[in-house]
């Protein structure tokens, strides 16, 4: 039973920071079928043995990527990520943008204070403010994460 709870734990862990091979069963090096140490759902460990097999044991890249399930991009991308950054270059980073990019601090200042001034307007009449304001078309729902974020509410 506690064996059982290390590897959910060790599940929940690699999701939690998005370094869980979607594909590991296509990794087919022999040491992740041989050896309980060498976890094919560890897309950190795949890549590191990837790249370590090339540079310590000589393997042509096009067989290391075929190897553990990879293109021979994704080794390439691999390896500059470790030149540059060592081991955390390998952990997988989160794709798309990183806030509200079209919600910026002077489009926030001006819901906030329209909000303050005109409590009854909801989140889709801002949307059209803003829009004659600043030409930004933003979605309603943008608006109220934005407002919720700054204790505001939206509708």
């Amino acid at each position: 039973m506690p064996k059982r709870k290390f590897v959910d734990a060790k599940l929940e862990a690699l999701r939690e920071h998005d370094s869980l091979n979607p594909r590991p069963q296509t990794v087919r090096d022999s040491l992740f079928h041989e050896h309980e140490f060498f976890d094919a759902r560890d897309l950190v460990q795949v890549k590191y043995e990837m790249l370590r097999r090339v540079s310590v044991e000589g393997k042509t890249v096009r067989q290391a990527a075929a190897d553990f399930g990879c293109s021979r991009p994704t080794f390439y991308q691999a390896r500059s990520a470790f030149t540059h950054a060592g081991l955390p270059g390998l952990v997988p980073r989160k794709r798309g943008p990183r806030g509200a990019h079209k919600l910026s601090d002077e489009i926030l200042d001006f819901l906030l204070q329209t909000k303050t001034e005109q409590p009854i307007l909801g989140a889709p009449a801002l949307a059209e403010l803003i829009k004659q304001k600043f030409g930004v078309t933003l979605h309603p729902r943008t608006i109220e994460r934005g407002l919720e974020r700054h204790g505001k509410k939206a509708r």
